[in-house]
């Protein structure tokens, strides 16, 4: 990648940082925080399947697995054993991480990938879903409540720009770690398994070593998402923490967005809130028809874009530069 190139992205995502910090600034509505605030918070889902699925080529349909290891582990922790919620949360991201080492040691050892780590991965999202509607302190299928404590020392805001801007800093480390990836050795061998296994290992590259990083950081960011997701809404329960739902957010902001990209995960989690707002409004929130519009608003956006919005805006800069060339 040339250097000006590399400066020109650096550039945008400067710029898009930028745009994020000062946006709710002025903004009064409730609605609109809640808006961004929620799209920040799948991008930030949505660049954990990023790392894993975009840059390394292991697709997982099973996120919720550690989304949900991270929102029951802050909820329970605060709920159960009275731990602050700062630390509640760092214990949440460290057991979300945790689980996803543990899969990914299990699945990578005898050599899965494709449909069938795809399917383990589902799997284990739906054993845990299981247990957690079993067990009692996890509140069961009633769910878990976190008390109402207002102040950032118990990790609540009343002003959901607090929310906002604890997600902004959680997106741009995402993003960080999507800058990380595309510039280190890590990375590189990574993307070398995502083009072609099996060439990549006859270069030397360990394989199960590398695709172990990628999922434990992937694991890393979900549970992330799923500890601001248990302290914006203070309810869980084993439906929405580890439910299918979660795993397919997961994927969809990338694939919309850019797959393989760092800014991907971001435009589309924020197009898929504006599709789902638009598709309510079109039909006055009829239940079950916005659904439906919504769905085929999305199949209509993925078969006109395969490569994400970040593609089309390749696309149109290309088309620009050769009518330039020719005038």
């Amino acid at each position: 990648m040339s250097g000006a190139r590399i400066e020109g992205r650096s550039i945008a995502l400067a710029a898009v940082v930028v745009v994020l910090a000062v946006l709710p600034l002025g903004m009064r509505s409730e609605f609109w925080l809640g808006f961004w605030f929620v799209s920040l918070l799948f991008a930030l889902l949505g660049q954990s399947w990023n790392v894993l699925a975009g840059y390394g080529g292991q697709y997982s349909f099973g996120h919720a697995a550690f989304f949900g290891t991270g929102a029951y582990a802050t909820a329970v922790l605060q709920v159960q054993f009275g731990l602050d919620p700062w630390s509640g949360a760092l214990a949440g991201v460290l057991l979300g991480t945790a689980v996803g080492a543990a899969i990914g040691a299990l699945s990578f050892r005898y050599g899965l990938r494709g449909s069938y780590f795809a399917l383990v991965t589902l799997a284990f999202a739906e054993v845990l879903r299981v247990a957690a509607n079993s067990v009692a302190f996890t509140g069961g299928g009633v769910g878990i409540l976190i008390p109402l404590k207002l102040g950032a020392a118990h990790f609540q805001f009343a002003d959901r720009r607090g929310f906002y801007y604890v997600a902004l800093a959680c997106v741009v480390l995402s993003l960080g770690a999507a800058h990380f990836i595309e510039r280190s050795r890590f990375g590189a061998r990574l993307i070398a398994l995502r083009e072609n296994e099996a060439a990549a290992q006859a270069l030397g590259i360990d394989v199960a070593r590398t695709k172990l990083g990628a999922i434990t950081l992937s694991a890393a960011l979900a549970a992330l998402a799923g500890v601001l997701y248990a302290q914006y809404f203070l309810y869980l329960d084993p439906g929405v923490a580890y439910g299918p739902a979660v795993s397919i957010e997961a994927l969809l902001a990338p694939i919309v967005g850019g797959l393989g990209t760092m800014l991907g995960p971001l435009i589309g989690a924020v197009a898929l809130r504006a599709l789902g707002e638009a598709a309510t409004w079109l039909t006055g929130g009829a239940p079950g028809l916005n659904l439906a519009l919504y769905g085929a608003l999305l199949i209509l956006v993925l078969w006109v874009l395969p490569d994400g919005l970040i593609g089309l805006g390749g696309r149109l800069a290309r088309i620009v530069s050769a009518e330039r060339r020719h005038a």
